[in-house]
């Protein structure tokens, strides 16, 4: 399986209008073909529970199906794929709240998590290429120790289906690199490690209408020097403490690789390969900027052998298909194709 270059269907089967219509038109058997085209061998498809089940917990039929076509789309244009669980019943990455994040609270909601992916695991656990990804992102600290408990009893369930599957999950903090050290050894040497990573989010993130603390006002350039980023990453609180913290004058490819460090550790002393399942740059960020910075991140997942899947093909203020990126568009998929990396697993 190959997860060297890839690329979010994000928008598509989570985060969205969960309809037919939307399911049948936002993607197609033909973006899967230009995907291809592009060079990428893999795409990362987010899928929340309402795809496969209804509140009460009843199997949706049409959904496996749906998903089973987009695996089947990507099979025939030699693509790997991720099937990555983005929103679970009684969990919600966006930080909903104690109420709608009650998942690590309760066993009876844990048990229908683990139901789930061994339902998803028996339907499909023979394409060779697919893998799991087990939550999108667990967001609270306090759950640490309540999240490694899961993985485990999930990873069991889903060995008893799928033994040859490779199975990827993350640390806490909105998946961030720095937490992957958080995460207990794995049952199996079919794991990867996953980490989520936007940094600078001063830059990434600019204008970004649900980061309240961002002031719609700035442009901020990459890279740039503490004078640029300092104050302002202040401003918008503990998603700017990773830029202030560093104590580094030059905010640039030194940051990204100072901050990445924590995650290639952690996956070393772990003995699995590491994968960033998200990064990306606003489709408000100034695009020569856009450029240098993707350029910046290849060159250290390139150094350090990370895998990863762009955030985002279409739409979600992140659309690399969008028209902000075309100036830019075959420069980025030289930066993210044109490249000799052993990341196959």
């Amino acid at each position: 399986m190959d997860l060297r270059s890839g690329i979010n269907l994000g928008g598509f089967l989570s985060q969205c209008e969960h309809s037919q219509q939307h399911y049948e038109e936002f993607i197609t058997r033909k973006d899967l073909e230009t995907i291809s085209n592009w060079g990428f061998d893999h795409v990362r498809l987010p899928i929340d529970y309402e795809v496969f089940e209804t509140e009460d917990a009843s199997e949706i039929v049409s959904g496996y199906e749906k998903v089973k076509e987009v695996v089947e789309w990507a099979k025939d244009n030699n693509l790997s794929i991720i099937l990555d669980l983005h929103k679970a019943y009684g969990y919600d990455f966006n930080n909903a709240g104690e109420e709608a994040n009650s998942l690590f609270k309760s066993e009876k909601l844990q048990d229908r998590f683990i139901a789930l992916w061994d339902k998803i695991s028996k339907y499909f656990k023979d394409y060779d290429n697919v893998a799991f990804e087990l939550l999108n992102e667990v967001v609270e600290e306090e759950n640490a120790d309540a999240w490694n408990k899961l993985i485990a009893k999930t990873v069991k369930a889903i060995r008893k289906n799928a033994p040859d599957s490779y199975i990827i999950y993350g640390g806490i903090q909105w998946n961030s690199a720095k937490t992957l050290k958080f995460l207990e050894q794995p049952l199996d040497d079919k794991i990867m490690f996953t980490f989520h990573f936007y940094e600078p989010l001063l830059f990434t993130h600019q204008k970004a209408y649900w980061v309240k603390t961002m002031d719609p006002e700035w442009v901020v350039n990459y890279p740039g020097t503490k004078e640029d980023y300092y104050t302002r990453s202040k401003i918008i609180g503990d998603q700017g403490k990773a830029v202030y913290e560093s104590g580094l004058d030059y905010i640039g490819q030194n940051l990204i690789e100072d901050l990445v460090q924590d995650a290639i550790n952690a996956a070393k002393n772990a003995g699995v390969k590491l994968y960033c399942g998200e990064f990306g740059v606003i489709d408000q960020a100034p695009i020569e900027d856009t450029l240098r910075w993707f350029s910046d991140v290849n060159e250290v997942f390139s150094k350090y052998n990370i895998g990863y899947a762009i955030w985002n093909y279409k739409e979600k203020d992140f659309g690399i298909s969008g028209s902000h990126y075309e100036s830019i568009r075959e420069d980025l998929l030289k930066v993210w194709t044109n490249k000799t990396k052993e990341c196959s697993v």
